[in-house]
């Protein structure tokens, strides 16, 4: 077991976690531990772009009241109003850094995807993230004081004492201890540590995301005894391409934006049905309307369509999509793209503060992984990359000022990783078979339309296997499947007891036995350990 040293430990490469590196880096030394290479990241795959208000015709006031009204009452008002207002200084960090958003002449190109009443999403054509990701990776590769480690997955935070016998508030953490490739367990020390591992879309059965979205940092900041807000807030993304083929490829918010109308497989536009803002209506609303139709019609998707929109203008807006499309025979020139929801974004997560910090000392969460208060019941398009970038900077403030007061201190002693009787695993069908039945088990009882029948199911089912998991876990060596397994199993069962603390539909949580929202759940749901 080989121990590492920082004054800074970050487990994620999305864009909260470089982004914080990169600034971290000024003022001590940084580790970077990332589950694949270091470009594997959400952010990576994010196309349609990062909203701030970069036009005179648009407002501050109108993206907050855009934001606001697409989380329907949870949205923290403050959070909200400074993160919207502190993101046109996170853009101008962006371009210095070289990032390339698209233009028309010497303008930013702005576009316009759901919920957002003006244009306001700045883009680098349809692969915004991986160029947002690419100069932020040479920033941070070029840093003497930055060391990147790929293909380490975190297994648990290191802290002061158990959680089960010391609460957050009376804990510390000290690092965390990860797995590399060869299997071998390491020791990161470092005197704060930032959780930046992203969301956990890979419970759910068909996902937009990477394989290694399974929510690693939200299972560990459980494990340490934090609580876990808002869990039930999965955002479900209309429109991810449907193909035997290909996985978990998006088809951006923005087609819909620039002119795509979503169609039956007669040819039939639906969303007039569902509401007046027809394609441009929030996500939640879009994914359970082609839910509905596909529960109705039997048919296995819908079809997005763009044949009515220039050749040209689709060529040079989205060339990504049309590449992608066009190497699996569909050329979205003439024809309309198949499309069907998969799980995309987790508004809940770690419960923070204003700054990130969490409630164990030397703790922070940055992105995805946490709940800022930002998206509340259903995040805005395109505010993911912007939360990514606004909070790791309050982050980076926040740790910068706390440095101020008290310098840096040694770091803590090692715990030496124990594997106890652990011995070779003779039966790795069980993880295979386990995480087919999670994903699919989520799908079909916790998906985009709930009751409390399925969440009863679901809840019995997933006790059994959690059990056999943890089993599993105590008697065998440790693997990267085994750790994956272990935390979406986990997340699952904080995503199935949030949902049934909301008697209520709100957002993207709609369940048909409370159809209507409720006054009365006008606020956060909380899970943890102790209940």
């Amino acid at each position: 077991m080989s121990i590492y040293n920082s004054d800074f430990l970050i487990i994620g490469s999305g864009i909260a976690g470089l982004s914080l590196a990169a600034k971290l880096a000024e003022i001590g030394s940084v580790n970077i531990i990332t589950k694949r290479d270091i470009a594997t990241s959400s952010t990576n795959l994010a196309q349609g772009g990062i909203a701030a208000v970069m036009d005179k015709s648009d407002s501050f006031d109108l993206h907050i009241k855009d934001t606001l009204k697409t989380g329907y009452g949870l949205s923290n008002p403050e959070i909200v109003k400074n993160a919207i207002k502190s993101a046109p200084k996170r853009i101008e960090e962006l371009i210095a850094l070289g990032v390339n958003f698209s233009k028309k002449g010497k303008k930013l190109d702005l576009g316009i995807e759901g919920g957002h009443s003006k244009r306001r999403v700045l883009h680098a054509t349809d692969m915004t993230g991986k160029e947002i990701e690419a100069k932020l990776i040479k920033k941070c590769s070029a840093n003497k004081n930055i060391r990147i480690y790929e293909n380490h997955i975190a297994i648990d935070l290191l802290l002061k004492c158990h959680a089960s016998s010391c609460k957050p508030s009376k804990n510390q953490c000290a690092g965390a201890y990860a797995l590399d490739n060869a299997n071998q367990v390491h020791n990161f020390l470092a005197n704060k540590t930032i959780l930046a591992s992203g969301g956990a879309s890979k419970v759910y059965l068909y996902t937009s995301n990477g394989d290694e979205i399974t929510g690693d940092g939200m299972a560990m900041a459980f494990r340490a005894g934090l609580k876990l807000v808002n869990m039930e807030f999965v955002q479900f993304h209309p429109t991810c391409l449907y193909h035997p083929k290909v996985k978990s490829f998006l088809i951006s918010e923005a087609v819909r934006g620039e002119g795509g109308i979503l169609r039956l497989k007669n040819g039939e536009a639906f969303m007039r049905k569902y509401s007046p803002d027809k394609e441009l209506a929030s996500r939640d609303i879009v994914a359970r309307a082609i839910d509905n139709e596909l529960k109705k019609s039997g048919n296995e998707c819908v079809y997005l369509d763009i044949t009515h929109l220039k050749s040209d203008f689709i060529k040079k807006r989205f060339p990504t999509i049309y590449g992608k499309c066009l190497k699996h025979g569909i050329n979205i020139l003439k024809e309309p793209i198949p499309v069907v929801p998969a799980a995309h974004f987790f508004c809940g997560g770690i419960e923070v503060d204003s700054n990130s910090k969490t409630k164990i000392k030397n703790l922070f969460a940055v992105g995805e992984v946490s709940h800022t208060g930002l998206h509340g019941a259903n995040r805005l398009a395109s505010n993911s990359l912007l939360e990514g970038a606004v909070f790791a900077h309050k982050a980076y403030l926040s740790i910068k000022k706390d440095l101020v007061r008290k310098p840096l201190a040694k770091h803590s002693k090692s715990e030496t990783w124990n594997s106890g009787n652990a011995r070779p695993s003779d039966e790795a069908v069980m993880i295979t078979h386990n995480w087919a039945e999670i994903r699919t088990l989520m799908w079909n009882y916790v998906g985009i339309v709930r009751s409390d029948k399925r969440l009863e199911r679901a809840e019995s089912r997933m006790k059994i296997i959690s059990d056999e998991i943890l089993k599993y876990y105590w008697d065998f060596f440790l693997t990267r499947d085994l750790l994956e397994l272990r935390n979406i199993a986990c997340i699952a069962q904080q995503i199935i007891r949030s949902a049934q603390l909301r008697k209520e539909s709100r957002g993207l949580h709609y369940t048909i036995d409370y159809p209507k929202k409720s006054s009365h759940y006008a606020k956060n749901t909380t899970v943890d350990r102790y209940i």
